[in-house]
């Protein structure tokens, strides 16, 4: 009785698994409403944008682009007594970070992130390649553009890659770079309790390394910015003709997409060998040796092929998120006349990061690559 229970449960969990793997397919999603921020069940079933909630997805966007972490963003959300996706009135880091990383807030859906393990625990795991995922584009409306998602995308690796933690404490934090020990600038008070009270960015090693390389004021910062800014505004043409050629030649991704495709064919073959090989040891008694030979040389060819391809995925990714960043920079710049005061935008949306050499050598570089010295 045991057993035929056990399996009408398999043939049921199969059942609902092939039931959610074809609307996948199909393009078909489901999302818990209640607890999703900034939509709502549409009348055709689809994403219907929640405007007053939209409004709090728009407001974590902008001040994570503002140089807020993940911990101040929830600090900042909670004091303003903003609900959580739970209609809770008490942000969480972790929960600031899923909406930021969240794909459907561009309009986009990546569909099959999980699946379940095994159908008599309920264990549920994140796909990493297991099972077909399937990415629908153009979904829904967007709340967030492409271009914000992106740089935001961006942000948070280039954050993660630090050599050290990230301070969010404004949009200067992380971007200042030492030009003799490699480390970045931080923000340090001076006079915190009179009234010369003021923030400078600082080496963060200057003791340690002993560097020479001066503090900066954010008054500084900002002068050095628009300096910098305007002397490539002046030359747009020239830079716009060179980024166009360099983006063609680094964002080509149709190599990649073969090799992906001949990758992915190759996978697909495998999982079938090793599918038939289990069978037939489940049909016939074989040698054992023979079998474990056989099946461990399937098994090292297939994570071996999975490694390349999720290699040349991610550089499929990265070259197209760099075309993104190269196309916003290009629209940015051929539409901008010289400033004459800081712009939080145009640094965000323009700016890499600084490296501060000297007194009299501050160096910007920016997001095509270009550097230039202010």
């Amino acid at each position: 009785m045991s057993s035929l229970a056990q399996e009408k449960s398999r043939s049921i969990s199969e059942n609902v698994t092939w039931g959610h793997r074809k609307r996948f397919a199909d393009g078909k999603m489901s999302v818990p409403y209640r607890h999703f921020l900034g939509y709502d069940k549409g009348p055709d079933g689809n994403l219907a944008v929640n405007r007053e909630q939209a409004r709090t997805v728009k407001l974590i966007y902008r001040l994570f682009l503002d140089g807020y972490t993940f911990h101040s963003i929830a600090r900042e959300l909670t004091a303003r007594g903003l609900e959580t996706p739970a209609k809770k009135k008490c942000w969480y880091p972790r929960t600031v970070e899923s909406i930021l990383t969240n794909e459907k807030y561009k309009g986009d859906a990546l569909l099959q992130k999980r699946f379940t393990v095994n159908f008599l625990t309920k264990e549920r795991k994140a796909n990493e390649g297991e099972v077909p995922q399937y990415y629908v584009e153009n979904n829904h409306e967007a709340i967030i553009s492409p271009q914000v998602f992106d740089w935001v995308q961006e942000e948070i690796k280039r954050r993660r890659e630090g050599r050290s933690r990230y301070s969010g404490v404004s949009i200067f934090s992380s971007k200042i770079k030492c030009g003799q020990c490699g480390g970045w600038y931080g923000a340090k008070v001076w006079h915190s309790t009179d009234k010369y009270r003021r923030t400078i960015y600082r080496c963060n090693g200057k003791f340690k390394s002993h560097c020479k390389t001066p503090h900066l004021t954010e008054d500084d910062i900002k002068e050095v910015f628009v300096r910098a800014a305007n002397r490539l505004i002046e030359n747009k043409a020239e830079i716009l003709n060179s980024i166009t050629l360099l983006k063609e030649r680094l964002t080509d991704t149709e190599a990649l997409e073969e090799e992906r495709d001949k990758l992915s064919t190759d996978l697909n073959l495998l999982a079938v060998k090793v599918q038939q090989l289990i069978a037939e040891n489940a049909r016939a008694v074989q040698n054992e040796d023979d079998y474990i030979k056989n099946y461990n040389e399937l098994v090292r060819c297939y994570e071996k092929t999975k490694i390349r391809y999720d290699q040349v995925c991610d550089t499929m990714k990265h070259r197209i998120s760099r075309a993104r960043t190269l196309n916003n920079f290009i629209k940015n710049l051929q539409e901008q006349k010289l400033i004459q005061t800081f712009d939080k935008r145009l640094w965000c949306s323009l700016v890499n990061f600084v490296t501060v050499n000297g007194e009299d050598n501050i160096e910007i570089t920016f997001k095509d690559g270009t550097e230039i010295k202010a």
